[in-house]
């Protein structure tokens, strides 16, 4: 129905502007900007909660005060928060997926992991340690006197870890946490590296056999700017949802 009532409008009301959307008349080129368009929200919505888990088991790690542990992951952190996601998607794609592909392929099997499953591993971890580094921070703000509590309720470390310091730190990092995903959002963009079909993909596509360059690219920045508005809002209704009278107040 809109491709016979909506597009044909906003086709001839963008050409005094001297924009060029005429791609959107094109049944091919159409699908394939809207197929792109929920492939990146598709990202978006595995890879926030995929970053969350992966942050609170590197929390958990960094403050688990064992010191193998600790190191390990403390190494891990730094390695993935000092290089380039882009770099770590290239390595992660074209080096380790191939050697899982050869060896795979020496026994009979084939490799399951294809390169939307790879977007969602490397981003989920990159910015995984982002937030990892937020709940330790939130972990470290716990008052001693409520550590204290639990301790004469008889919570064992791990009990106090995950019973009382991380619904705290939650709380505490959940700023800085939402700023991530805002961040997040953005990141799943390098999926056009390896041609993962995710709206920026699909628009180089479409203005290599046109000259709407520009016109894609602002349709781009108007997607990417709702997802993250939705994101930012969603951060500042929790943050409300989970305030606790007495804390950061």
């Amino acid at each position: 129905m809109l491709e016979h009532s909506f597009f044909p409008w906003l086709v001839q009301a963008a050409k005094p502007l001297g924009l060029n959307f005429a791609f959107l008349l094109e049944a091919y080129e159409r699908d394939a900007f809207i197929r792109g368009l929920g492939v990146t929200l598709q990202l978006c919505v595995l890879v926030i909660p995929g970053s969350l888990m992966a942050g609170v088991l590197l929390a958990a790690g960094l403050t688990s005060g064992n010191r193998w542990l600790a190191g390990s992951t403390r190494a891990f952190v730094e390695l993935t928060r000092n290089t380039p996601t882009l770099v770590q998607l290239y390595c992660a794609f074209l080096v380790l997926n191939m050697l899982i592909t050869q060896s795979l392929q020496a026994h009979g099997g084939v490799n399951p992991l294809t390169p939307f499953v790879w977007v969602f591993i490397v981003v989920s971890l990159h910015k995984g340690v982002f937030h990892a580094e937020a709940l330790r921070a939130g972990i470290e703000a716990v008052p001693h006197a409520t550590l204290e509590a639990g301790q004469s309720l008889g919570f064992s470390r791990r009990q106090l870890l995950w019973r009382v310091e991380l619904p705290l730190a939650l709380r505490f990092a959940l700023p800085a946490l939402v700023n991530n995903m805002v961040d997040l959002v953005k990141m799943t963009a390098v999926a056009s590296a390896i041609a993962v079909g995710d709206v920026t993909y699909e628009s180089v596509m479409i203005w290599t056999q046109r000259d709407n360059v520009l016109e894609l690219l602002l349709l781009i920045l108007l997607y990417f700017w709702g997802l993250t508005w939705l994101v930012s809002r969603a951060g500042r209704w929790l943050e409300h949802r989970l305030r606790m009278p007495g804390y950061g107040q």
